[in-house]
């Protein structure tokens, strides 16, 4: 198969799989009304999956270090949907939370070894591209969620929304059995490859990478829901503009990659882009308190920058630890931004109920302008 196949096939089933691991935010209103839960239980439920992520990576990265892409992205492919199917057929909000952990402990799989194919696949003058259209599955399985699953829960049911995209994952998992090649492992050797957890850039791509998740999941989770409860939005109105919003955000990731590319950096981009997050974050809160078409238009901007630098950050820990290294190092990433992003949805949602919108964003804002400075440009080597 050629890269391009693969890296379409990668796409795909990244894409299956987010919009059931993270779409239930776009249920939330139809779930408060079922369930008759709070905005922070809701959100907690919502983001449940990200607890079997964080969980699982560093996992199954070490698992595809040793057995390679394919057998581990088929068996997390295929574990997702069955939970799927899971999630909306078992009682109760306890039995759907359980089966959404399970879910996102499968789903993770599909990170760490998408991103090896797309390392072992692509030269390193192509790797920003190639990750950037990799990680733009995750708007585009963010817009596929905001498009059926808020129809597909008014004429089902909540729960029985999340079948479609469980059934995009039991299809793909069979694609990738087929499409993704299983790259051979590096030649062994009496000495193992150093660690590369010795220079601290690594480390400090890892934490700014995690601050630059609290924007991206606080507008992710609860755009919806401000747009329905503070701005008098239908539900399925604000989820077909919200899908528009996640295309122009896998948009900005490819642009993203091919800045880098063409800069040859990984870091000088993601650095402007905190910035451009902090300012965006800034205009919504500031919107909020005194102009709604000001809310509306920094919600949309920073939806669409805070989620642009994530293939490069993919990129940036990938090429830093090196192909004996890649799996666990891109299990770690996400293993802390899934931290962070575990957080956002309670921590948000109890600014929000204490102390109003206004404050909640502009405390989102700060963690960007954390970034900022923790983004280690300086002595970066490209490649």
């Amino acid at each position: 198969m050629s890269r391009w196949s693969i890296l379409a096939a990668v796409v795909v089933t990244q894409t299956g799989s987010i919009s059931l691991v993270y779409g239930l935010p776009f249920l939330i209103p139809l779930m408060r009304e079922a369930e008759g839960v709070s905005l922070t239980r809701a959100g907690t439920i919502a983001t449940a999956p990200l607890l079997g992520v964080m969980a699982t990576l560093i996992a199954w990265g070490a698992l595809a270090d040793r057995f390679g892409e394919r057998l581990i992205m088929f068996i997390g492919t295929l574990g997702t949907g069955l939970c799927g199917i899971a999630a909306a057929t078992l009682p109760g909000t306890g039995g759907l939370t359980v089966a959404l952990v399970a879910a996102g402990a499968f789903g993770s799989s599909i990170n760490v070894t998408s991103g090896r194919a797309i390392l072992a696949a692509f030269a390193v003058n192509q790797r920003g591209l190639a990750m950037g259209i990799r990680q733009s599955a995750q708007p585009l399985g963010l817009s596929l969620a905001a498009v059926l699953l808020p129809p597909l829960g008014v004429a089902w049911g909540y729960r029985e929304a999340l079948l479609v995209p469980a059934g995009i994952c039991l299809v793909m998992a069979f694609v990738v059995a087929f499409v993704v090649p299983t790259y051979p492992r590096p030649e062994r050797s009496g000495v193992r490859a150093p660690s590369p957890y010795r220079d601290v850039r690594l480390w400090r791509v890892h934490g700014a990478s995690a601050l630059l998740v609290w924007p991206q999941f606080a507008a992710a989770v609860f755009a919806l829901t401000y747009l329905v409860s503070e701005q008098g939005w239908d539900p399925v109105a604000a989820g077909a503009v919200l899908a528009v919003v996640q295309l122009a955000g896998a948009l900005a990731r490819v642009g993203a990659g091919i800045w880098s590319d063409r800069v040859a950096s990984r870091m000088r981009p993601i650095r402007t882009i905190a910035i451009a997050g902090t300012v965006a974050m800034l205009a919504w809160a500031v919107g909020d308190a005194v102009a709604p078409a000001l809310a509306l238009a920094g919600m949309i901007a920073a939806m669409i920058i805070s989620v642009s630098p994530n293939g490069l950050s993919f990129t940036a820990t990938a090429e830093l630890a090196g192909p004996a290294w890649a799996g666990r190092a891109m299990g770690l990433q996400n293993t802390g931004q899934n931290s962070m992003a575990m957080a956002v949805a309670p921590a948000f949602g109890a600014i929000v109920t204490a102390f109003g919108w206004p404050w909640a964003l502009a405390v989102s804002a700060l963690f960007p302008l954390m970034a900022v400075g923790l983004t280690p440009v300086r002595g970066e080597v490209s490649g």
